[in-house]
């Protein structure tokens, strides 16, 4: 055994008498680099310059603390930085510092709600926060739900327990129906459910970029007619491209009717609806059987950070549980690892508790009303006579230079983007209906009126 490897012994784990003293040095040392790295990231941009890190994969033996920890550094200055208020490609913000917090303590606790015996209080706290955001969405006493490592995840236990609701789960006529703006993983969604592409119905949107009424209904009759079997239908609360927001009353009204299980994909624009701000359509999301709420998208809880809310928590409990065996059960007590796909899962809850605690209701709104207010601000500013504007009520514009074909528009989008990562700004070009557009997400706390008056200078 090398030296380093008999150093490194007193490391391996946390201790369950005395100090623990290396492990905060440990901590110490690293929350440094990460703080310096916050600190640099004005000079350093959004995105790295220098691409230098190199992955050391492990060897025989284990290496020095002083090695790993410039490897550490090199990985996290060769990193994207969120921080930069420059960085308005995506929806990943700067993370809330209590929420780094709570990844912090989800670690060192390392417990597992796969079950309650092995995560007691954070069972409870999963329950407690899912069912607070129940109350706040509208729902009735019986709705619950669960968390997930992202918004696909969620959107996937969401369409299985829909299926299994509608008792479709072999059938292979069986479909739902999705804008053709939604988001691109109900692709593999419907992959990873065993369907076929033909299973998966997209309803043509209007001119605003939202479900078309006339289109859903016409689908859904198709359906009728063709021996379909539709299990769910979803409504995107936030489209990636433009933030647009389908007609959830109307839709959850024809959901209604025809006795189909609604499902809303809030990953971008759900965590408005538990706010008070004017945004329309967004008080009506009891209507829907499930939604989809990344918190992570905006306000800034460390990935990842997802929920699933259903109106009725038995069912996702009749979908997927299966009785763990292997694992002691209180009478009184469902083990909330069989609320959803995953097994195993971290302690993830805590980073979006501490980040709700902290922020409080009126810091919430504080924190998605700036966004919008950020959006609004660009938009007014923008050339209009130079550019075609794609947005929505959110925090999401998208735009192309006017009188531009495909090609010309393509190469103007890559060169753009090119050169405003060189003035440390980042914004994203999606490939929406074949053709390329630049992209600005206002969800960066950091960014003020002067980071997007200067942007605005690059622009017009």
């Amino acid at each position: 055994m090398t030296s380093d490897s008999i150093n490194n012994q007193k490391y391996l784990f946390p201790t369950s008498c005395g100090s623990n003293e290396s492990l905060l040095i440990l901590l110490n040392r690293t929350s440094e680099i990460i703080c310096k790295w916050f600190s640099d990231a004005d000079k350093l941009g959004p995105i790295p310059i220098d691409r230098n890190f190199e992955c050391s994969v492990p060897g025989e033996y284990g290496k020095s603390l002083n090695v790993l920890f410039s490897e550490i550094e090199s990985l996290i200055y060769s990193s994207f930085n969120p921080v930069h208020p420059g960085s308005l490609a995506h929806l990943d913000p700067p993370p809330l510092i209590i929420s780094i917090l709570g990844d912090l303590i989800a670690a060192g606790l390392n417990n597992n709600l796969l079950a309650n015996e092995l995560s007691p209080s954070v069972s409870l706290l999963e329950e407690s926060i899912c069912k607070w955001f129940s109350i706040k969405l509208g729902f009735s006493d019986l709705a619950g739900g669960v968390a997930a490592s992202g918004g696909t995840l969620s959107n996937l236990n969401a369409l299985v327990a829909a299926r299994n609701f509608a008792g479709l789960e072999t059938d292979q006529n069986a479909v739902y129906l999705i804008s053709e703006d939604a988001h691109s993983s109900f692709e593999k969604c419907t992959r990873i459910m065993g369907l076929e592409k033909n299973n998966l119905i997209k309803v043509k949107t209007d001119k605003d970029g939202c479900m078309d009424l006339i289109e859903l209904n016409k689908s859904i009759d198709e359906c009728s007619n063709e021996g379909k079997k539709i299990f769910a239908i979803v409504a995107t609360l936030g489209t990636t491209v433009r933030g647009a927001i389908d007609p959830i009353h109307n839709i959850g009204r024809i959901c209604n009717d025809r006795n189909i299980w609604l499902h809303i994909d809030g990953s971008i624009g759900g965590i408005f609806s538990i706010t008070n701000l004017q945004i329309s359509d967004f008080i009506n999301v009891n209507l829907a059987n499930s939604i989809t709420i990344n918190p992570q998208k905006i306000l800034g809880i460390t990935k990842t950070s997802s929920l699933l809310i259903v109106s009725n928590i038995e069912i996702l409990k009749n979908t997927f549980s299966t009785g763990l065996p292997y694992v002691s059960t209180e009478n009184n007590l469902f083990n909330r690892g069989e609320l959803g796909i995953q097994g195993s899962r971290p302690a993830e809850i805590i980073k979006l508790w501490l980040g709700l605690r902290f922020l409080g209701m009126r810091g919430i709104e504080d924190v998605l009303n700036s966004s919008i207010e950020k959006r609004v601000f660009f938009e007014n500013n923008l050339d209009t006579e130079k550019y075609d504007l794609y947005s929505g009520p959110l925090h999401i514009i998208s735009f192309l230079p006017k009188g531009m074909n495909k090609k010309e528009s393509d190469s103007w989008t890559h060169n753009k983007r090119i050169n405003l990562i060189k003035k440390h700004f980042m914004i994203s070009r999606p490939l929406f209906k074949n053709r390329y557009y630049l992209r600005a997400v206002f969800g960066n706390y950091n960014t003020n009126e002067s980071h997007i008056n200067e942007l605005l200078k690059l622009l017009n």
